[in-house]
Formats: C-alpha cells, sequence, structure tokens
C-alpha cells in the first residue's frame, strides 16, 4: 500500500472546511424535514378540506411520498460515487423546493399525490452523497458524531416547520404554509455551490481508498451480501423506520383528536416533542456511542438496540394517557430513547463500507427505510386507524362519517360519535406499530456479534471489499 501522499493527504483534510460544509449540509437537512413537519403538522386540515381519508393521509405521506424516493435513491448514491456530490444535492433540493410550492397550490387527492411524488424524488439526492462527503473529511471514529451534527436539521426542521406552519395556517390557511417553505430551498441551494468545495475522496482512509474508478453495481451487491453485520444493521434501520415514520406522520392528528386541539396547538406540541427528543436522541446516540466505540466497536449496536427496547413501552403509555401534559411528557421521553439508532445506523453503514461504495450503501439504506418504514408505515396507521374507527363505531362509519367526519349540519351527537370513533382508531393503530421497534432491536443485536472484526478490518476502506 502506498504511503507517499499521506502528508498530502493530512494536510488537505486540515484545510478543507469542514464547519461551512457541515453546516449548510444541516440547512439543506432541515429544509428537508421541515417540508414533511408541515404536511404532517396540517394532515388534519388538509383532509378537512379535501375531504380525503386516514389511508389517503398514509398513502400521501407514506408510499406515495417513498415510490420515487426509493427508486431515484441508489441510482442517485451510485452517481455520488461518480461526480460532484454538493451538485447533486443542489439540484435534488431545487427539485423538492419546487414541489413543496406545488403541494400549496394542489386542489386534489391526484394532484397532491403528483407532488408529493416529486418531493419524494428530490429529497432522495440529500443523504447518501451527503454522508459520503462527511466520512471523506471526518476519521472513522468521528463520523456518527459528525453525520449528526448534519442530522441536526432534522430536529430543527421538524420544529420549525410544525411551529410555522401551524402559525401561517391558522392567519392565512394551509395552503400558504406551503408556499412560504417552498422558496428557501433555492436559496440554500445556490449558497452550497458557492461556499463548499468538493471534498478529496477518502482523505482520512488509506492513500490508494479513494483512487481509481467506483466499482460496478455487481461488485456494490456482492460485497454488501458479504457482509453480515452490515445487512443486520440495515435491517434494523429500516424496522425502526416503520414505527419511527407512522408515529411523526400520524402525531399531529393523534394529538388533534385525542385532546381536541386546534391546528396551532397540534403543531406546536408535534413539533416541540419531535424536535426535543430527535435532537436528544440523536446527540446522544451519536456521540455516545462513538465514545464507547473507541472501547467496543460494538457499542453503536447495542446503544440502538437499548434504545428500541425501551421506546415501545412508553410510547404505549403515552397513546393512552389521560392528560396532555402527560402525554406530551411521555412521547418526549419515547421519542429521545427512540432516536438512539438513528446517528449510529448512519456511521455503521460508512465503516462496514470501502470509500466507494459510501454513498452507494447509504443509498441503499435509505431505498429499504423508505420503502419499509416510510412507504409502509403510515399506510399501515392510516389503514388500520379506518379499521378500528369502523369497528369501535355504533353503526356504518362510512355512510355517518365520510372521510372520517360528521357530514356538515349534522347534530351533536352524530359528530361527537364519529369524532370518538375516529381518535380510538388512530389511537389503537399507533399504539399496534410500535411493535416494529422490538423487532429492529433484535436486528442490532444481531448486527453487534459480528461487528467488532468487521469494523477492524474495514478501517482503512479495503478490507471489507477484499472479504467480500
Amino acid at each position: 500500500m502506498n504511503m507517499e501522499n499521506a502528508p498530502d493527504r493530512a494536510a488537505a483534510a486540515s484545510r478543507y472546511p469542514r464547519g461551512a460544509m457541515v453546516f449548510m449540509l444541516f440547512l439543506v437537512c432541515a429544509l428537508s424535514f421541515a417540508d414533511r413537519a408541515v404536511f404532517s403538522s396540517l394532515a388534519q386540515v388538509i383532509k378537512a378540506d379535501l375531504r380525503l381519508t386516514d389511508l389517503q393521509l398514509g398513502l400521501l405521506q407514506g408510499l406515495v411520498f417513498a415510490v420515487l424516493y426509493a427508486l431515484t435513491g441508489l441510482p442517485l448514491g451510485l452517481l455520488a460515487e461518480r461526480f460532484s456530490r454538493k451538485r447533486i444535492i443542489a439540484a435534488a433540493t431545487i427539485v423538492w423546493s419546487a414541489a413543496t410550492l406545488g403541494t400549496g397550490l394542489a386542489a386534489n387527492f391526484s394532484q397532491l399525490v403528483v407532488m408529493r411524488l416529486v418531493v419524494g424524488m428530490g429529497e432522495a439526492g440529500f443523504t447518501p452523497p451527503a454522508a459520503s462527503m462527511v466520512a471523506d473529511v471526518t476519521p472513522r471514529t468521528k463520523r456518527a458524531s459528525t453525520m449528526s451534527l448534519v442530522l441536526l436539521g432534522t430536529p430543527v426542521g421538524i420544529f420549525a416547520g410544525a411551529m410555522l406552519a401551524g402559525q401561517i395556517a391558522a392567519h392565512w390557511g394551509w395552503r400558504t404554509a406551503f408556499l412560504a417553505f417552498g422558496i428557501p430551498g433555492v436559496l440554500v441551494a445556490a449558497l452550497l455551490l458557492l461556499l463548499v468545495p468538493e471534498p478529496t475522496r477518502g482523505m482520512h482512509d488509506a492513500p490508494d481508498a479513494g483512487s481509481g474508478k467506483a466499482p460496478g453495481f455487481g461488485v456494490f451487491i456482492k460485497t454488501v451480501l458479504a457482509n453480515r453485520p452490515l445487512l443486520w444493521v440495515i435491517a434494523g434501520g429500516s424496522m425502526a423506520g416503520f414505527g419511527m415514520t407512522s408515529i411523526s406522520q400520524f402525531m399531529a392528528v393523534f394529538l388533534a383528536r385525542n385532546y381536541h386541539l386546534g391546528v396551532r396547538e397540534a403543531a406546536g406540541a408535534f413539533g416541540a416533542i419531535s424536535g426535543l427528543s430527535i435532537a436528544v436522541g440523536l446527540l446522544v446516540g451519536s456521540f455516545g456511542t462513538d465514545y464507547l466505540s473507541r472501547r467496543d466497536p460494538r457499542w453503536p449496536a447495542w446503544g440502538a438496540a437499548i434504545g428500541l427496547g425501551c421506546a415501545p413501552p412508553i410510547y404505549w403509555f403515552a397513546f393512552h394517557a389521560a392528560g396532555l401534559p402527560l402525554a406530551i411528557g411521555l412521547l418526549f421521553v419515547a421519542g429521545s430513547f427512540l432516536l438512539l439508532f438513528f446517528g449510529p445506523t448512519a456511521g455503521m453503514i460508512q465503516n462496514l463500507l470501502p470509500t466507494r461504495m459510501r454513498a452507494s450503501g447509504l443509498a441503499l439504506y435509505t431505498l429499504l427505510y423508505t420503502v419499509i418504514g416510510s412507504g409502509l408505515g403510515p399506510v399501515f396507521v392510516g389503514g388500520m386507524s379506518d379499521i378500528f374507527a369502523r369497528r369501535g363505531y355504533a353503526g356504518d362509519y362510512l355512510v355517518d362519517c365520510p372521510s372520517g367526519l360528521a357530514p356538515h349540519g349534522a347534530a351533536a351527537a352524530a359528530v361527537a360519535k364519529c369524532a370518538q370513533a375516529s381518535a380510538s382508531g388512530i389511537q389503537l393503530a399507533l399504539s399496534l406499530s410500535v411493535l416494529s421497534f422490538l423487532i429492529a432491536a433484535v436486528c442490532f443485536l444481531c448486527a453487534a456479534r459480528g461487528l467488532r472484526t468487521r469494523c477492524d478490518t474495514a478501517g482503512d476502506g479495503s478490507a471489507a471489499q477484499i472479504s467480500a
């Protein structure tokens, strides 16, 4: 292995403006999740305005969003191994921002479907190239914690998106909220191109780790399939995403129905719970397991399993809490435990793959996370909510409560019956969805068994290829 260029590579790594790159990627991440938070926060208002069912809400927030996100994620990851990653991220940001603007102009379910498809396609272009850039400028033992600084855009975006969307919608309607969040993406994309240079690949790996052509798709798949810990990590993260996305997309709906909150109050509570719990879980999980991994490389998987094992019972009590303050407190605690898996998962995937496969590895994980988590999770909860609501209603729910709401002008008793059935339906559906976290915890425990050997041999970015 040629070590001639090691001093030059170290000097290049020290000169690279890592802080500016992390900050700009943080802003892009925040905008991405702000868009999702706007839709989640205003879902109940959109449902009432366009007379949608919970299943249709689940499709819009889940499978519809996930289709192009999943289909384009892996090709974009493969492109990121070969072309400028910052340009891919900038182009993707412009695409999803334009579709966010279009969401505010949609007049029916079909038009919303088209806009959410395009939003998903655009947002698929962020995480794989961003994680690859972070891995290039960061040592192996700091990749999870550095990526967590980028992913702090998640809670910030959710908090800002939910809080501002609720305020805007209360004064000017839900459509204006989408228009307001579509414009900043174009400006941030331009700043990313101007301020962030494309990093040299593999600056903290072996001198020849980032050289040569990116491996073909067949070699990549063979490498992944031969890496058993990596497969368990991807499976665990995907199953965790099933429950996490389900809860995130329907939390504001749950709070509005079960505690009789208006759009501003429900959006504010959702934003505060999600933003704070994600920030705590992300930082504790990433920095904590990075620190502990210096003693034992299995700690990222152990930490993820611990959080995922603790979250389900707390969530169950939260969904059945008698009062709003108790529900909010329990949802915050449960979310903090849940998010312990988020940062370490990205770090483990980066450390278990060679330099020129990292964007593709994150893209593959994103594809499965999107299909299983973002795609199927909200659809499952929306569909089960409709089923539970019908079973808990004394009468023909679909006739008496079209789209889950009593007809305009209905008697107060009929309105109350429909509201109770819809509240009970979403409560039971969310309580069922958290069982996916237990499956995810088992996957991470299985990953931990082989993590010590794989991390020890993959540190230079080449052994993972050789072992395949």
